[in-house]
């Protein structure tokens, strides 16, 4: 044990026994779970981008448990985001994957996966994501406690710690959620006006500029900061105002690869779709690669050293040193790599469930140390996919597991990977909270696996309703990881990719990393449409306005900035749960569309996000302004 975790006194001392792994937190967990998997798998699908659920699950917990029940619990809190979070990890990486057997289900290039396969691939890639981060707890969270950070981790502590205003900070999430759910009910289910602004720029041909005025994005841009979303809106300004127009000025009337109609004759969605994805799809490998070599040293370090400090003791056996029993961990390591191989349903050989196991530990513990250092929200977890898909596919195409059968081998292998990578990621950060304020680290463990469990059941369903509802690959809903591992499989497998488009991307991202400009959100933002980072860049932009706002100190600023993070977590949420809601109706072929008697065009459509923006800045300081009040 370092000087440090010797010296550490967590919130709650070993020798008291606080309710923790209850009925009440086990049940509101699982709530929190769906919900937030739910809207992180629709926010993923849409935008490429999911946000962490354990502050704004643990905020609504400490609502209902302190306020409606009139108790004080801090490690049933705890417990209730531990369960909730991994929701968030399971639908995270299931829906960086997944989606590319839909579609190649709708090129009729094989069969819509079954919802018990979905399931059991995020089943088992949760499980060993949470198995092979068991015996790392010692080495990573308590030994090297005052040397990793786990930002999430502990500002999810804090806010645990600073219980007694919970009552008013849940009201912040669910106002968030209650306006968003409203909006987007108004804006997508009634169509009101247009969610998607789109103005083609005439006068620069094959230009194009827009916006989807949701809540979600303005949401995720003030969670991700100014830095973040310009960095993506700037990939934007390059494809839709520098490429595009030069493809249409230069292509003419000639019909080019992949292009089906002459270029002269597309607007700008046309030319985006045919070239531009392309070009943004390379960015988007080479970013997540160069992420993952700038990370090797960190890789080989965390690594070795977690591997060396597996068993590790620390003192006196009590309550906050206990982890599952480790019999318990290689058995169901064990079980599911032979269940992998064994099930019909998973198509994955004996020589795929090794790669599983080989490629997931060597993952999942590089994950749960780099988020120590770097966070979650920067874990390069797509790029580790992209990383496993090149080396399997290759490994599945020279051992003659060639055509379909091998790419959907590929891509399984790389989903339960991408699940064990962020579920690890996921734990590490709720067991350094767990740490922080007292908990039991086998309880946590035990409801890690309670959250990986319902959600793994729930995601499939999610994917198959949206998929139903809207259909993958569409403006709706993108997917743009999942079309990108389905583009690399193939790339390698048949070798039938527009080429010299990709490696225009590559090229463009080597440029942006010359320049020390963060490749991978740059990269995003030349892959999808501007229409996703323009809201975006205006989310960061008001946090960038409240970070440098004058007459502020740092307490005040530090008030406000929370405010904002946890209104915006409901923005998302309500969102996202809305857009399920939406997808239910659409499949029932429920159709609340009233545009067709009264619709505001994109000028409302303009009013309306300037008005939700206006939400945003007022609960941003709407506690600060009572404090005044009764001062």
């Amino acid at each position: 044990m370092s000087e440090d975790s010797g010296k550490f006194k967590p919130f709650v001392p070993a020798d008291s026994t606080l309710p923790e792994m209850t009925a009440t937190s086990i049940i509101l967990g699982i709530l929190m779970s769906i919900i937030f998997g739910g809207a992180n798998a629709y926010l993923g699908l849409r935008v490429g981008l999911t946000v962490s659920a354990s502050i704004p699950a643990a905020v609504i917990s400490m609502g209902v448990i302190r306020v409606i029940m009139r108790k004080d619990s801090i490690l049933e809190n705890n417990m209730v985001q531990t369960i909730g979070s991994a929701g968030e990890s399971v639908a995270a990486g299931a829906i960086f994957t997944l989606p590319a057997l839909f579609l190649w289900a709708g090129e009729g290039k094989t069969d819509t996966p079954s919802l018990l396969m979905i399931a059991l691939v995020a089943l088992f890639g949760g499980l060993l994501g949470v198995m092979f981060m068991i015996p790392l707890r010692t080495a990573l969270i308590v030994q090297e406690h005052g040397k990793l950070p786990y930002p999430e981790g502990s500002a999810c502590a804090e806010v645990l710690e600073a219980g007694e205003s919970g009552g008013a900070k849940a009201a912040t999430v669910f106002s968030g959620l209650g306006v968003s759910a409203l909006y987007k009910f108004i804006a997508d289910g009634l169509k009101l006006f247009p969610s998607e602004v789109h103005y083609e720029l005439n006068a620069y041909k094959g230009a194009g500029i827009g916006a989807d005025v949701l809540p979600a994005l303005l949401g995720v841009g003030y969670i991700c900061g100014p830095q973040v979303s310009s960095y993506m809106f700037a990939g934007g300004i390059l494809g839709w105002l520098v490429i595009m127009p030069l493809i249409h000025t230069f292509g003419g009337d000639m019909t080019i690869f992949p292009g089906a109609k002459p270029i002269s004759e597309m607007e700008s969605f046309g030319i985006w779709s045919s070239y531009v994805k392309y070009i943004g799809a390379g960015a988007v490998a080479t970013g997540g690669i160069l992420s993952l070599i700038k990370s090797m040293p960190l890789i080989i370090r965390t690594f070795r050293d977690a591997v060396r400090g597996i068993g590790a003791k620390t003192g006196e056996a009590n309550r906050q040193n206990r982890d599952l029993p480790m019999q318990f961990v290689l058995a169901m390591i064990v079980i599911s790599a032979v269940a992998m191989w064994l099930l019909p349903m998973i198509p994955v050989n004996f020589a795929g469930a090794l790669l599983i196991v080989i490629f997931g530990f060597f993952f999942a513990t590089v994950s749960s140390r780099m988020v120590g250092v770097i966070g979650s929200s920067n874990n390069p977890v797509s790029g580790m996919t992209i990383a496993t898909l090149l080396a399997t596919t290759a490994v599945l195409k020279a051992t003659g597991n060639v055509g379909m059968p091998g790419m959907i081998a590929a891509i399984t292998i790389g989903s339960v990977i991408c699940v064990a990578t962020a579920i690890a990621g996921d734990t590490s950060q709720d067991l350094k909270t767990g740490f922080l304020v007292g908990a039991s680290p086998y309880r946590q463990q035990a409801g890690e696996i309670i959250g990986v469990a319902v959600s793994a059941m729930a995601v499939g369903g999610v994917l198959y309703l949206l998929n139903a509802a809207w259909g993958y690959g569409t403006d709706q809903l993108p997917a743009p990881q999942a079309t990108l591992m389905k583009m690399v499989i193939e790339g390698v497998m048949n070798g039938n990719l527009p080429w010299a488009l990709v490696f225009a991307g590559v090229f463009i991202a080597l440029v942006v990393e010359l320049f020390s400009i963060p490749v991978l959100p740059f990269a995003v933002g030349l892959y999808l449409p501007i229409h996703l980072s323009c809201p975006i860049m205006i989310g960061g932009l008001v946090r960038r306005w409240i970070d440098k706002k004058k007459g502020l100190n740092e307490t005040e600023r530090k008030e406000k900035v929370e405010n904002g993070i946890l209104y915006a977590s409901g923005m998302i949420a309500g969102e996202g749960v809305v857009g399920i809601i939406l997808a239910v109706l659409a499949v029932l072929k429920l159709d609340p569309d009233i545009s067709k008697l009264l619709s505001l065009g994109n000028i409302g459509g303009i009013l309306f996000f300037v008005l939700l923006i206006a939400t945003l800045v007022y609960f941003m300081n709407r506690k600060t302004a009572e404090k005044k009040q009764a001062a």
